[in-house]
């Protein structure tokens, strides 16, 4: 500290130095004024020791400091005579030495910066987990009944639901009805996981650039929509592979692998987004509806004095409750809001469903534009055609959209996953 005051003082006494022009807050060259602002170079002199990290900027206790390294220049210093706690402050220890070592606060910055983007890549893990356990679940639970959903849509089947079920229990047994589910979780699970977090995530961008306490019911709906588009885009080549797989003679083409191989050898690599304009078309209002109604009806309940209420009691009990007694809406309500969003969701887009399970099925030589697929299934079935399976799919819809958003709900408050 000593060989540094000196240099202070022969900056501002030593012309051999350099020369020092008095002005400003250097009116007295006896007196090493508080504070001083001067250009040095870096190269020598009193101050060559001082330099700081590059484009480093740093704020301690009255001492800010910006510089550049040896061969740049010591751009400003401002020193503060007594610190916080009314001593000296030791410009050493501030500034670094002579190797260029970092202020000791933008270090302990950096720590806090790390550990504040680590807990954000975690708190991000945990909350795409959550979307892909309720996707598993949720799919297990009523691959049945997509298994159903599935026959009507893509093998074109006439039957009633009580003879379809007794054709693939007598053709495949007990395990037909789960066919393709173990490739629908690989599908779901991360269709669901984006989802889920994209529409977290873009409805808390949205509220925070309105400056609303609570989203509207338009921004509710904008960011269902894209998180529909997102999770499609990422996550459509998996499920044109199992709607291959489930079609006729899809079991002679070997699993996942060797449809996929088959796809890209004969119709090329863009024949995984087959549909993509139709998946788009229908996720986008599908993902607005979904969220959209769901968050409505929670956000009307929590607004109802049985609502208030809960959260009131929830705030008292706080950790003593387990995670099912955590749920704002509870087990029930959850899992009617999550039928109900998932009921309407569907009915509002089903045929978009249709035409695009239909575009996956049509070879490269006899592809058709969506709307001449659109106009070949009304003029072979009607207008009726475009709603083929709506009931088993919205027995699918119900019972799944429910579960989803039951297990959902509940993973976010076991992994403790914070808001966005």
């Amino acid at each position: 500290m000593h060989d540094r005051d000196f240099g202070f003082r022969s900056l501002i006494k030593s012309e051999r130095a350099i020369p020092f022009v008095p002005g400003g807050l250097f009116l007295d060259d006896a007196v090493l004024p508080p504070c001083f602002v001067a250009v040095v170079s870096g190269k020598g002199g009193p101050f060559k020791d001082l330099a700081v990290s590059r484009r480093r900027r740093g704020n301690y206790g009255g001492v800010s400091a910006r510089g550049g390294f040896g061969n740049g220049v010591f751009l400003s210093v401002s020193l503060s005579v007594k610190g916080n706690d009314g001593c000296a402050l030791d410009s050493a220890k501030l500034l670094g030495n002579s190797n260029g070592e970092k202020l000791e606060g933008v270090e302990v910055e950096e720590k806090e910066k790390g550990k504040v983007m680590g807990s954000g890549a975690l708190n991000t893990t945990k909350h795409l987990w959550s979307g892909a356990v309720a996707a598993m679940v949720s799919r297990t639970v009523v691959a049945p009944l997509e298994r159903l959903k599935l026959e009507y849509v893509v093998c074109g089947e006439r039957k009633n639901l009580f003879d379809l079920i007794k054709t693939i229990s007598a053709a495949q047994g007990l395990k037909g009805f789960w066919k393709g589910n173990f490739v629908n979780i690989l599908r779901t699970a991360p269709f669901k996981a984006i989802n889920f977090y994209a529409y977290d995530t873009y409805r808390n961008k949205l509220l925070k650039l309105s400056g609303n306490e609570e989203a509207t019911n338009f921004e509710r709906f904008v960011a269902g929509a894209t998180a529909g588009i997102t999770a499609t885009l990422l996550c459509l080549p998996m499920d044109t592979i199992r709607t291959k797989m489930v079609a006729p003679g899809g079991e002679a083409l070997g699993g996942i692998i060797g449809t996929f191989r088959h796809m890209i050898q004969t119709e090329g690599f863009f024949s995984l987004y087959k549909g993509l304009m139709p998946a788009i078309v229908a996720m986008a209002p599908s993902g607005a509806v979904f969220y959209g109604v769901y968050d409505i009806l929670k956000s009307a309940y929590l607004h109802t004095p049985e609502g208030r209420k809960r959260l009131e009691y929830m705030k008292q009990e706080g950790q003593e409750l387990n995670a099912m007694e955590q749920l704002e809406l509870g087990p029930s309500r959850t899992l009617l809001y999550g039928a109900i969003a998932g009921a309407c969701s569907e009915a509002a887009t089903y045929p978009f469903e249709v035409v695009r399970r239909q575009l996956q099925m049509q070879l490269r030589s006899t592809r058709l534009s969506p709307l001449a697929t659109c106009v070949k299934i009304v003029e072979q079935g009607g207008v009726p055609a475009l709603y083929a399976g709506l009931i088993p799919s919205l027995l699918q819809v119900l019972p799944s959209a429910a579960i989803s958003y039951l297990v959902y709900e509940f993973m976010k408050i076991v992994l403790k996953v914070e808001s966005t």
